[in-house]
């Protein structure tokens, strides 16, 4: 299993962008998939995952502003950011792990077992 991560770049405080994450996986319906992000001098947090087919969970630090989805037909991920914050910046990775996770475990990235590269996302005025 493969991921490949894309879609990062500078932007400005208030502006959007859309991560894209290519999943190389057969049978990819059957993972889940999340977003992880790191910023300079800090730990690794979780910030969005899609799993059992139709739930969706967000760190609270993004509700209401990222929205992460799948298209299954093109083994894609995406996670659509806006009201982008200075905060916000970090290297964005995304995750993929076959889908046997639980709510009190979905946010872990220890139980990821696929990682993509990181992409940089730079929000400055």
């Amino acid at each position: 299993v493969q991921l490949q991560a894309s879609g990062g770049g500078l932007v400005q405080p208030g502006g959007s962008l859309r991560l894209s994450c290519a999943v190389s996986a057969p049978t990819f319906s059957n993972y889940a998939v999340a977003w992880f992000r790191q910023a300079p001098g800090k730990e690794r947090e979780f910030v969005a995952a899609s799993w059992r087919r139709v739930n969706k969970n967000y760190a609270d630090s993004v509700k209401g502003r990222f929205t992460i989805s799948r298209d299954n037909a093109k083994n894609t991920i995406y996670l659509q950011m806006n009201s982008l914050k200075p905060e916000d910046t970090a290297i964005y990775y995304c995750a993929a792990n076959v889908d046997r996770f639980i709510m009190s475990t979905i946010m872990d990235g220890d139980k990821y077992g696929y990682w993509g590269q990181g992409t940089l996302v730079t929000v400055s005025s």
